[in-house]
């Protein structure tokens, strides 16, 4: 596991940016980068510099094929709360070339969760699996919307939420948590770990506990992003306020082993 720690939010963002710019460069038509995405606070600032860098001509996203990690369950697609509305209005409507049939978000209006969850493992798998996964976690260590306890071979399917999730989530609907769906589609913990590389973005204070239980914690379905420690590719980039509850030793050598890498 690399551990790559900035002075704050905007330098993360960048350093995440500029490192998936990187991968995407040296692909093809015929070989597109796969790439993993999510929503929430987190990813916004590595967003924005993407699309920077692609509206300046530096970098294209023709040959990306995306797959974002989840989206709630009985919310339409046009709705400002829906995960499909969230990456349109922060990132894809930005994109001056990413072609519309290769994004992939999961239908949260589907008649059959099962077998949407089913097609959408299928179709990741079409393409040789995911080059690169970018993600968050909650304050409880959770990716995508498997929740402490899921297990860690989880594949993509409906996840129920915990309260404590709901009520996270409730500033993006009028701070009423009963307005929260209580169901989601998210990929498994197995296919987020099932990708060449893992980028995880940690940033901010109320994140210092997960990251210290990702990091130096036991593997263990309790946090379920302590599986990313037997993850031969896994990247945490996070900020100085992150880094709160990490033994002195933790981050005296994280330190020391990135000072010389640029990427």
């Amino acid at each position: 596991m690399r551990v790559i720690i900035q002075e704050d939010y905007d330098k993360m963002c960048l350093w995440a940016a500029h490192y998936i710019a990187d991968k995407i460069k040296n692909h093809t038509e015929d070989r597109p980068f796969i790439l993993g995405l999510p929503t929430g606070s987190s990813p916004i600032g590595v967003y924005k510099e993407l699309a920077r860098m692609n509206q300046a001509g530096e970098l294209s996203f023709a040959y990306v094929v995306s797959f974002n990690m989840d989206e709630y369950v009985g919310l339409d697609h046009d709705l400002d709360q829906s995960y499909w509305y969230f990456m349109h209005d922060n990132f894809f409507n930005h994109l001056v070339d990413m072609k519309p049939e290769n994004i992939n978000i999961l239908n949260g209006m589907t008649e059959d969760p099962e077998a949407e969850c089913a097609a959408y493992e299928e179709k990741i798998a079409s393409y040789g699996g995911i080059n690169l996964f970018m993600g968050g976690i909650g304050v409880d260590g959770h990716i995508a919307f498997n929740e402490p306890f899921t297990s860690l071979a989880s594949r993509t399917g409906l996840r129920t939420l915990t309260t404590d999730t709901r009520i996270v989530n409730s500033r993006f609907f009028g701070n009423d948590s009963e307005k929260v769906p209580a169901y989601a589609l998210s990929v498994g913990v197995g296919t987020v770990t099932d990708s060449k590389e893992v980028l995880i973005l940690i940033n901010g204070h109320n994140k210092a506990r997960a990251l210290a239980k990702t990091v130096e914690g036991n593997v263990s379905h309790k946090w379920t992003c302590s599986a990313l420690q037997m993850h031969n590719g896994a990247i945490i980039a996070c900020d100085e306020a992150a880094c709160g509850e990490l033994t002195v030793d933790t981050y005296k050598y994280f330190l020391d082993i990135e000072k010389d890498q640029r990427l």
